[in-house]
């Protein structure tokens, strides 16, 4: 089957591998994402088609910052069974030509909902634009052949890789928005039908013709898997991560932001393991429900932390992305706490909201210790209070090792800590408290034996009832709570299941106290199986004791419900004092409350290893429900209930604890006796294992079976005995006593002590009923008695112990006086009851008996009911409510008892608002299900009236708002008691109706007489009305009508209309309640509530009233209507009004930021609020507005409005002043993206809404033309062209989770909005004549249109450059009416050419936008509307657009190569000056400057400051030296000056970058400028003087020699890969001073990467980039007149020459014939430059090229002056300290001193007229030429450098190698040295020529003829031309030279030597300088080094013999200087005389 193309483009998802066997397969992984696009094969088993890859991260290591990474995209062929196909992509319309398949996939139709269209299977719009990508037509799969070609078995491969092109890589995504307008999707239900996956035949094509590329697929805006519905965060989640991947993890990298790079990894863990969660679906409900709330708060969390964007997913519908079709309110709150929240607000003072505590213990190495036990329980302790344990003990007795550890990963050790309050965890409320977890560590341990000898040891009862002295064996854990324990006290014979001989009774011995002997006691005493005390066997004994105690604070463990483990560290108390107990780790103060230590001390357990716990909080009103919602975790788990009730119980529950403090045995302790008073307690007692044992009995001493619970997970037992501790010690154990209800009442504790393995010497008891109610909850301290046969005796069972006083308390509950009576022993214990059947108040006791009291009595007792302890009251409730409500009817009519019940109700109800008891719903089911007291209903209104009668009374006030506050089950009661009163009245035919609602009318007429009352004593009572009424309301709904109680609400409201302050605001919060589905669920009714709404909330919002609480009321006003909005649908235009008015209003008011949220839409005054982490410059009431207009959006505008009035127009100007602030982020932030994108639809229905209106009643006639509101159409429109111009529509540019959010909340938005831009267009256009219709394609135009030309050009100009197509066409048929509008009027279109201009620039400087094609795609689709027009090129209008267009063109070239950001800075610099002056010939002077001033700052941050200074130079031409005003610039920033004054700030700035570049030439000129003008225009003298200083300090900056000429190479551009503007031309670049050619070569390689630089003649004009790169150096102009000067030092004469070249040379022929130099010349090639140097680009381009011959003359000045410059540059080196330099310098001199080298430049003495052989001073010397004379000079120059070089060699070493090189120097140079040394005149006889003024030497003249003036000042010498027109007598030394040499020696800076330039042929050259007026004959100054001991005529030269270069080479060689540097020298000397050498 051959190859052919599918009719649709398919998506496929790999579902099997497959490896690559040719270069044309595509290897597949499972799960890759294919886009197929041809089948072919054998039996069309292959597919070709594109694999999307993720992109890969090396590929942000060169991206653009900011920028997403992008797909990476495959092709290739690949099995049709590996790939399963998904979906088939492609227009609705497909008629099975391939052709249509490059529109690769579309989004929905307009038509569809985002629901409809996203809820398909897959996505239904992908990104990019189609671009195509060569197709392999050559290969195919096996045993197939494509069109007759080779098959693919022939393709030979070694590459198994993905091969496709990287083209396809870089998608720019424009073809999106292109197709978004118009796509459609194919139906899932098209998989099943395989018509559009069957190959399509093109027929027959060109086997010539090159084979069509085939379309890249556009990559989806998102990916929807099947799971998209049941589970969209699946979806999310993926999305979000591809996202992060692309965008943002190679920026982390890049910036090396680690940490935050860190938080990313972990977040894309936990996210990429939830949503395999949500994927494998093995999740309850209710953690389904906690995993979806956590990603959606993850993706927030990681989305601010990298975009800043926050997309709104809503938890409760499993994390749905929320979209347009969602209600604004819910996605406005949303937004709002995720954007400025991490987690959602959880508020603490929830009473509903129980809190639970899971904890596991995983790991405890307990292998040191015998039998432990944990004993784990929560405490709580708030600052100053001892801590209190809130729990049940959790008890684990820890099996061997190896079990443990089994068993701890089975989660065995772990319990449900149930039931905490908000109080508990510590929340707001109790900020202070802390909660710790508890663990207890206990161990057998061997007992402490006493030092007793003789002593009797206790016995113990045997099996066979003989008595047996007591051993003890070791310790057995498996008894340690097995079976019900047993007594080990006085157990009857019936009781004990130990004595089996009831006919043998044992008695045992007690221990002998002071004073006593052995006593027995009745009756037998039966042992226990209780493990912690010894048994009688053989063996060590052991008991129990505490060994290490650690807690663990978790109050902030239940903030966000966390979960983890933690380490707990166990104490123990020390033997000494610890020093810094607080900094040692893991320490808590709460361990000395928990464990008393003698020494204050505590250190780490060192037998305890610390315990690993597992913690995790969790949140729920029931738990037991939340146990079976979450069976994963809490499976079979154990619960530890809480010590009291969390609220109000509801379930039964008789729980007494009991907590055994310490014995309290004081020195000289005396026990009690019945008879003997006291004892004292016996000394034999060491005390060291002391242990006491509890049994609970009834009277008749019958023991309670198994009611004694030591933990919650303990089984019952009888008799319980605590740990041992030592005498001081404290046990500190609690217990759970559950004794049966009707035992309590007789129920007494006994309880032993005794010092183990010792028998007891000691009881006491307690009773736990006293005073016919439970014993008071608390701290209590029973006696010890002394165990004797008294005290343990018994009579029939009953114990003799109950007939002695238990406490210290007598029967008048006074106490003993220890003074007195000695220092008893006592027992410590607290009590606390938890149950529902027992009460401990005797008050409350009394009113439930009160049918057992008489009538005074039972009122009195209603008296004291207020006195009642709360808890006492919730216990009982439902018994105290059937009591008072008993009274009420017993003493119905009686006033005084009505109203003391009354209160005592309002008592009882009033704990309804206790936050620590959730009595609420408890009354309420009381009132439904138990309330049976029908006649109960005129009582309570009685009562009820009675109170309300006179409010203001003080006495009643108090009770007046009590009542208030209870009023919702007040009316309750009275409504329930009514129904079942009007049931009894059926019965016996009776009604009461009517007196029932008067009655009931008149509770609701005091309310309202109440609110009309002006006294300031009823505020808080009419407070609490408001506040309460409507609560009150719904609960009428049983006996009257929805329509009575609306009017019952109505009434009220008026009656509240004159309130003020904070009543206004609980006055709305009853409006908002109002409107509750549970008040008024009629249709008719609610309304009415609506309509009457209107008029309540109407003087509370729109404009401002100037009131301090304005923005609350706005805000509740807001959820006032929005939630009438959401809920019934209304349509009110005045609520669209109102939030208009109230929106603008609210803009006025100064913006405040906060630090806190107060979440939107309240429903409660105050508002609730959250804090935030950092603070925010927001508003909530805007946010509120803003979510309420787009609720109404939908209103039809004008409704109950007269349209004509200014107010309709007014509030036209507010609503889209309003939608502008909207949009422009006024209302919210920009990055709450889902509600920014939200707005952007709902402003755009708004303005369809308003459009529909104005359409209408704001288009007058024509004749009316002159009503046109031309301000009210312009602020539409710039409302309109701001929506569809957002760039939060722009798909194409986001990444893919935002592209997928904005897509789904919106839609195509611009597509509406092109449609909506259209017909308001055409809306006001008048209707276009047939001829211009076929003219122009317009259906209207002008009309209205005209008047927005130019007002609307630059918005209509941005959305021609969209890549949105329907956009795009609708704003280019608008530019299209505008252009014949204006050309119709005007006949010119420079206007609007201008403002597109300015908006196309202003666009690229503000959306940095680069090169794409749908810039210019406008311009082509402007060019074909204008087809008609084209057809006559003659017509004007035509040249004038096609003028205006192809300016336009060039600008966006321009535009796009500027702001290109691939490109380097130099090219960016070009591109600038280029686009500079094409706005410089459009005269946009304002664009122009902020281009200069860009351009400069850019240069300067390059730190090219000179071009920085030249670029502010073109700013500073704009304006003249006049003092006309210019006016003042914004960017940038200048204020209004005169022209004047703006060109001298503007010359100082250039002049600083030109002083900072070293552009002294340049910054001269500009001195010069502002100079002449200060001197001769302004007259400005001080301003004059600082430049001249200024100007000063240049000069003597050059004259110092600080001055470097930079270097310049000659690149030349070859290649077609070039642009125009480039290719084959030549440019000179200026480097750095000291840059090489290879460093310069790799610049230009920056500049130009894909360019290769090739030699001179090798490039050729081919495809691809070429450059070739020479160096030239800046041409000196040998006849400048500097030459001739001989006093230049050598760095003026550098500036001079090179400050401003022009002209660059390079040497290409040199010829040096043997003949001499006579016949030497030298061939240079000369390039001219278009522009001096310096420039702003750092280039001038070539514009000639000139090929000159220098001289014999010229060559031998040229290379004098090179070789002075060498010298000079190793003088300075050595100058500077540089050791290596000397061998070079020694080479050099001997090169130039040696008189028979052909290299020396001693040779061009030839070229000069030789002097004549007579002596005679009258004889005239021969006349020098210019270039003679510049020769002479520079010989002299020479001479002069080479002295001053061996001015260096003064060290010992070099003593001899100076005067060889001195003979050689004056054998040399004979003729310079005696010019510049003469011979010293006698002072008697002066010379002859002082007397001449007019003498001159070798040319130089004292003329007083005018010379030419340089830079320095200085005049140049020039040949002398005498008076009288004849050749003078040459003299030996001009007078003035002599007149200005110096006395001595002139050193400059130091140093005789200056800094080195570059020569004209890119050598370096030497600035001689000999100082200020130095003559250069002077020989003093020739050598300033020089020791002042040598005399001047040693400096003289004198005369060697010549001729004598072996000897002299010998000679040097025997010096051994410059060995092997001589053939250096040979070899270097003729080098230099080569092409090379330039």
């Amino acid at each position: 089957m051959p190859w052919r193309p599918l009719p649709r483009i398919a998506f496929a998802v790999a579902t099997y591998p497959f490896t690559a066997s040719s270069p044309a397969d595509l290897p597949l992984e499972i799960g890759d994402e294919l886009y197929i696009i041809e089948q072919g094969g054998q039996d069309g088993a292959w597919f070709r088609g594109y694999l999307v890859a993720p992109p890969s991260l090396l590929a942000g290591l060169t991206s653009v910052k900011g920028q997403t990474l992008e797909a990476r995209v495959f092709s290739g062929i690949f099995p049709r069974c590996c790939v399963e196909v998904r979906e088939v992509l492609g227009d609705g319309g497909v008629d099975g030509n391939a052709q249509s398949l490059h529109t690769n996939g579309d989004s929905p139709r307009l038509g569809q909902t985002n629901s409809e269209s996203l809820g398909r299977s897959s996505s239904s719009a992908h990104k990019s634009s189609i671009r195509r990508v060569t197709s392999n037509s050559s290969v195919g799969p096996k045993g197939a052949t494509m069109n007759g070609e080779t098959s693919r078995t022939s393709m030979n491969t070694k590459r198994p890789t993905r091969t496709s092109s990287r083209t396809s890589n870089h998608v720019n995504g424009h073809g999106l928005a292109r197709k978004l307008s118009h796509r459609s999707i194919t139906s899932s239900q098209a998989r099943s039908s395989p018509s559009p996956f069957t190959p399509t035949s093109e027929g027959p094509r060109d086997p010539n013709m090159k084979r069509p590329q085939a379309p890249v697929p556009m990559l989806k805006i998102g990916d929807e898997t099947p799971t998209s519905n049941s589970e969209p965060l699946v979806d999310e989640v993926a999305s979000c991560l591809r996202e992060w991947h692309s965008k943002n993890l190679h920026e982390l990298l890049l910036n090396r932001r680690y940490s935050v790079l860190e938080k990313v990894s972990d977040l894309v863990n936990r996210l990429d393991l939830a949503r395999r969660q949500l994927l494998h679906g093995v999740l309850t409900a209710q953690e389904l429900t906690a995993l979806r709330e956590e990603i959606v708060w993850n993706l927030v969390g990681g989305n601010k932390m990298l975009s800043k964007d926050v997309i709104v997913r809503d938890p409760k519908q499993h994390g749905r992305l929320l979209t347009g079709d969602d209600s604004a309110i819910e996605l406005t709150k949303l937004q709002a706490t995720m954007s400025l929240l991490d987690r959602p607000p959880v508020f603490q003072h929830d009473p509903i909201n129980l809190y639970h505590l899971l904890v596991d213990v995983k790991a405890f190495n307990n292998s040191s210790l015998i039998a432990p036990t944990l004993s784990i329980y929560l405490c709580s302790r708030s600052p100053g209070e001892s801590p209190k344990a809130i729990t049940e003990s959790f008890v684990i007795e820890l099996p061997a090792q190896e079990d443990f550890e089994q068993s701890a990963s089975m989660g065995r050790f772990r319990t449900l800590f149930t039931d905490l309050t908000a109080n508990d965890i510590g929340d707001a409320s109790r900020p202070g408290q802390d909660l710790y977890v508890v663990i207890k560590v206990q161990a057998s341990q061997p007992i402490q034996r006493p030092a007793i000898n003789g002593s009797l040891k206790p016995s113990q009862v045997g099996e066979n009832g003989s008595l047996n002295r007591p051993t003890t064996s070791s310790y057995r854990s498996t008894k340690s709570t097995k079976g019900g324990r047993q007594s080990m006290m006085w157990a009857q014979k019936l009781g004990s299941v130990r004595n089996r001989n009831q006919h043998e009774p044992s008695v045992p011995q007690a221990q002998s106290t002071a004073g006593s002997g052995t006593t027995t006691m009745g009756g037998t005493r039966p042992a226990t199986q209780d493990s912690s005390r010894p048994n009688t066997q053989q063996g060590t004994p052991y008991v129990k004791r505490n060994v290490g105690v650690g807690v663990l604070n978790i109050k902030h463990l239940f903030e966000h419900e966390a979960a983890g483990d933690r380490q707990v560290s166990m104490w123990s108390p020390a033997m000494t004092n610890v020093e810094n107990q607080n900094s040692m780790e893991d320490w808590d103060e709460l361990i000395r409350d928990l464990v008393k230590s003698r020494s204050n001390g505590y250190v780490k357990a060192k037998s305890l290893d610390r315990i690993r716990v597992g913690l995790q909080a969790f949140a729920s009103p029931d738990a037991n429900d939340l146990i079976l919602k979450t069976p994963t975790v809490l499976q079979n788990i154990l619960s530890t209930p809480k010590i009291d009730f969390p609220g109000a119980p509801t379930k039964a529950r008789s729980d007494i604890y009991i907590t055994i403090s310490e014995v309290v045995l004081p020195p000289q302790t005396l026990l009690s006796h019945p008879q003997q008073g006291t004892v004292p307690l016996s000394t034999n007692l060491e005390l060291k294992n002391v242990q006491l044992t509890l049994e609970v009995r009834k009277k008749t001493g019958e023991r309670i079976e198994g009611c004694i619970f030591p933990g919650s997970n303990s089984p019952g037992q009888t008799a319980w005995r605590t740990s041992a501790v030592e005498r001081g010690e404290a046990w500190n154990q609690m217990i759970k006593l559950a004794i049966p209800t009707a035992d309590v009442p007789e129920a007494h504790l006994i309880m032993s002590i005794a010092d183990a393995p010792g028998f007891p010497f000691a009881l006491c008891w307690m009773p736990l009923w006293t005073d016919e109610a439970f014993v008071k909850n608390g701290t209590h301290a029973p006696l010890l008695y002394l165990y004797d046969k008294v005290t343990s005796s018994s009579d029939k069972g009953r114990g003799a112990y109950l007939a002695f006083p238990w406490d210290s308390k007598g029967r008048y509950g006074d106490t003993k006086d220890e003074t007195l009576t000695g220092p008893i022993a006592t027992l410590r214990l607290q009590t606390e009851l938890c149950s529902t059947y027992f009460s401990q108040d005797t008050i409350l006791l009394g009113i439930l008996r009160w049918r057992e009291q008489r009538g005074d009595q039972v009122l009195d007792l209603l008296k004291r009911f207020a006195f009642v302890p709360e808890i006492e009251i919730v216990k009982l409730v439902s018994d105290v409510f059937d009591a008072l409500f008993g009274i009420l009817l017993e003493n119905a009519g009686k006033d005084e008892f009505e109203d003391s019940v009354f209160n005592a109700l309002v008592t009882v109800l009033g704990i309804v608002h206790d936050r620590r008891f959730n009595l609420g719903p408890f009354v309420d089911r009381y009132a439904e299900l138990r309330f049976d007291h029908p006649f109960a209903t005129p009582c309570l209104i009685r009562s009820y009236l009675r109170l309300l009668s006179n409010p203001a009374d003080p006495n009643k006030s108090r009770r007046v708002r009590a009542t208030f506050k209870v009023g919702r089950h007040i009316l309750r009661f009275i409504v329930c008691a009514r129904k079942r009163q009007e049931l009894k009245e059926a019965g016996i035919g009776a009604n009461t109706q009517a007196t029932f609602r008067r009655d009931l009318r008149m509770i609701f007429h005091a309310f309202q007489a109440l609110m009309k009352d002006a006294s300031p004593i009823l505020v808080g009572s009419k407070t609490l009305v408001v506040q309460h009424m409507h609560t009150w309301l719904p609960e009428l709904r049983p006996v009257l009508v929805e329509e009575e109680i609306l009017e019952i609400a109505t009434n009220f409201l008026e009656s509240c209309s004159d309130v003020q302050g904070k009543l206004i605001l609980y006055k709305l919060v009853l409006i908002l309640n109002l409107t509750n589905e549970d008040l008024f669920s009629q249709t008719e009714v609610r309304q009415k509530v609506c309509s009457n709404t209107s008029k309540w909330i109407e003087p509370y919002w729109g404009s401002n009233l100037e009131s301090t609480q304005w923005r609350e009321q706005v805000r509740l006003c807001c959820s006032i209507v929005s939630k009438q909005a959401c809920e019934l649908q209304v349509e009110e235009f005045g609520y669209f009004k109102k939030a208009i008015q109230s929106y603008r209003s609210l803009l006025t008011l100064s913006e405040k930021q906060t630090d806190s949220l107060s979440l939107l839409f309240p429903a409660t005054y105050p508002f609730p609020s959250k804090s935030l982490s950092s603070p925010g410059n927001f508003d909530e009431a805007l946010t509120e507005l803003a979510g309420l207009l787009a609720t109404l959006s939908g209103i039809p505008f004008g409704r109950h409005i007269d349209t004509a009035s200014p107010e309709c127009t007014d509030l036209l100007f507010d609503g889209l002043e309003v939608i502008m602030s909207i949009l422009s982020g006024a209302a919210f932030p920009r990055s709450w993206l889902s509600l920014y994108v939200f707005h952007h639809k709902s402003s755009l229905q708004i303005l369809e809404t308003l459009f529909e209106f104005m359409a209408i009643e704001r288009v007058p006639s024509p004749e009316d033309a002159d009503d046109f509101n031309t301000e009210l159409w312009s602020k539409f429109f710039l409302a309109l062209l701001t929506l569809v111009r957002g760039d939060v529509l722009a798909l194409e540019t986001f990444p893919e989770q935002k592209r997928r959010a904005v897509w789904k909340i919106a839609g195509d938005v611009r597509e509406q909005g092109a449609v909506l831009l259209k017909r308001s267009w055409d809306a006001i256009g008048w209707e276009a004549n047939p001829e211009e219709q076929a003219r122009y394609g317009l259906l209207r135009l002008g009309g209205f249109q005209v008047q927005y030309v130019p007002s609307l050009v630059a918005p209509i100009v941005e959305l021609c450059l969209s890549v949105h197509e329907g956009l795009r066409n609708v704003a280019v048929r608008i530019l299209q009416a505008m252009i014949v509008s204006e050309w119709t009027l005007n006949e010119d279109l420079s206007v609007i050419q201008a403002e597109m201009v300015d908006c196309l620039e202003m666009l690229f400087q503000s959306k940095n936008m680069g090169e794409t094609l749908v810039q210019k795609m406008f311009v082509n689709e402007l060019l074909d509307l204008f087809e008609s027009l084209a057809r006559v090129p003659s017509n004007p209008m035509w040249q004038a657009i096609k003028d205006m267009i192809t300016t336009i063109d060039e600008l966006l070239e321009l535009l796009a190569a500027v702001h290109s950001p691939d490109i380097t800075e130099a090219l960016r610099i070009l591109n600038t000056l280029q686009l500079m002056n094409f706005l410089k010939d459009m005269q946009k002077e304002d664009i122009f400057i902020r281009y200069v001033h860009q351009l400069a700052e850019v240069q300067a941050k390059l730190n090219n400051k000179t071009e920085a200074g030249l670029a502010l130079c073109l700013h500073a031409d704009l304006y003249t030296w006049e003092t006309t005003p210019v006016r003042a610039l914004s960017d940038p920033n200048y204020p209004e000056q005169s022209s004047f004054e703006r060109k001298e700030q503007l010359y100082f700035e250039v002049i600083n970058y030109l002083e900072e570049g070293e552009a002294w030439d340049s910054a001269l000129t500009y001195y010069r400028e502002l100079a002449n003008q200060y001197e001769h225009t302004h007259y400005d003298f001080s301003k004059l003087a600082r430049t001249q200083r200024s100007m000063a300090k240049i000069y003597e900056t050059v004259a110092k020699g600080d001055w470097q000429s930079p270097r310049y190479f000659r690149v030349t551009y070859h290649g077609l890969g070039f642009p125009s503007s480039l290719r084959g031309k030549e440019f000179v670049y200026e480097g750095e001073p000291s840059e090489r050619q290879s460093a310069f070569t790799d610049r230009m390689r920056q500049l130009h990467p894909a360019a290769q630089i090739v030699p001179k003649g090798e490039a050729e004009e081919l495809e691809g980039q070429y450059l070739q790169i020479t160096p030239v150096s800046a041409y000196r102009d040998l006849e400048h007149p500097i030459y001739q000067q001989p006093k230049v030092v050598q760095s003026t004469r550098d500036f001079v020459t090179l400050s401003k070249p022009h002209r660059f040379a390079v040497t290409s022929k040199r010829h040096s014939p043997a003949s001499g130099v006579h016949h030497q010349w030298i061939e240079k090639t000369l390039y001219s430059t278009k522009e001096s140097f310096p420039t702003i680009l750092r280039r001038s381009e070539i514009v000639t090229v000139d090929v000159i011959r220098l001289s014999p003359l010229q060559t031998a000045l040229e290379r004098t002056a090179r070789k002075t410059s060498e010298l000079a540059i190793l003088d300075r080196r050595v100058s500077n300290g540089d050791e290596t330099a000397f061998p070079s310098l020694t080479d050099t001199i001997m090169s130039s001193v040696d008189p028979a080298s052909a290299a020396s430049v001693a040779q061009y003495r030839q070229l000069l007229p030789t002097m004549p052989e007579d002596n005679d001073e009258e004889a005239d010397e021969p006349a020098f030429s210019p270039l003679q004379n510049a020769l002479h000079i520079a010989l002299l120059e020479h001479v002069s450098i080479l002295k001053q070089c061996l001015s260096h060699y003064v060290r010992p070493d070099h003593v001899h190698s100076r005067a060889f090189l001195t003979d050689n120097l004056n054998e040399t140079f004979a003729p310079e040295l005696s010019i510049l040394a003469p011979n010293p005149v006698p002072a008697s006889e002066p010379p002859s020529f002082l007397h001449s003024s007019s003498r001159s030497f070798a040319g130089v003249t004292t003329s007083t003829t005018p010379a030419l003036t340089l830079t320095n000042g200085d005049t140049p010498v020039s040949p002398r031309q005498p008076l009288d027109g004849r050749t003078g007598p040459l003299s030996r030394l001009s007078l003035n030279f002599l007149k200005t040499a110096p006395p001595g020696p002139i050193k400059v800076n130091g140093s005789a030597s200056n800094p080195s330039a570059v020569s004209d042929d890119g050598s370096s050259s030497f600035n001689l300088s000999h100082g200020r007026n130095n003559s250069l004959h002077n020989s003093a100054t020739a050598d300033t080094t020089a020791p002042h001991g040598e005399s001047e005529g040693a400096e003289r030269p004198t005369t060697s013999q010549s001729g004598r270069s072996g000897k002299l080479k010998k000679r040097l060689s025997s010096l051994g200087i410059g060995r092997a540097a001589m053939p250096k020298d040979k070899s270097k000397t003729e080098m230099m005389g080569g092409v090379a050498e330039e």
